[in-house]
């Protein structure tokens, strides 16, 4: 399937080829968008797919009406690195806790060896959460330029 999951996926390339709220898979391209100088694909481009596995995930998981889906936290681990071919990034669910989820995710190369290993936190935050921070960050923004006159 075409990336339709913003710029950010469009830039580096990520194709999405599972997507259920419980697993989702999606693949990038080695290239030299994601390559460090010594042209192996670099560890931020790997953590970056598995985040965007984890997110895409969580979104389906969310009622977009009423809250949006935010990672808060990843352990990952690079075992191996790769030069060419595609990286396919997979994050399934191991478990909620309260509104948290704890995502197990896994990059593998083409020949299905794992490269990078870990978990992914994301975290469901309501609208009206989101909204009332926003309130709080104007407010602080607006008196902190009235002490400053």
């Amino acid at each position: 399937m075409a990336w339709t999951g913003g710029n950010f996926g469009i830039e580096m390339g990520f194709e999405l080829v599972a997507d259920t709220p419980d697993r989702v898979e999606v693949i990038m391209p080695i290239s030299e968008k994601v390559q460090q100088p010594f042209g192996f694909v670099h560890g931020g481009a790997t953590i970056a797919l598995l985040e965007t596995a984890a997110s895409r995930a969580a979104e389906l998981r969310a009622d977009l009406e009423k809250e949006r889906p935010f990672g808060i936290e990843a352990h990952i681990r690079h075992w191996k690195s790769g030069r060419e071919g595609m990286v396919r990034g997979v994050a399934e669910i191991d478990h909620e806790e309260g509104d948290k989820q704890i995502w197990n995710v896994t990059a593998y190369d083409d020949a299905g060896d794992i490269m990078s290993s870990g978990t992914f936190v994301t975290k469901i935050v309501s609208l009206e959460r989101l909204a009332e921070k926003e309130r709080k960050r104007a407010a602080a923004k607006r008196d902190a330029g009235e002490n400053a006159e």
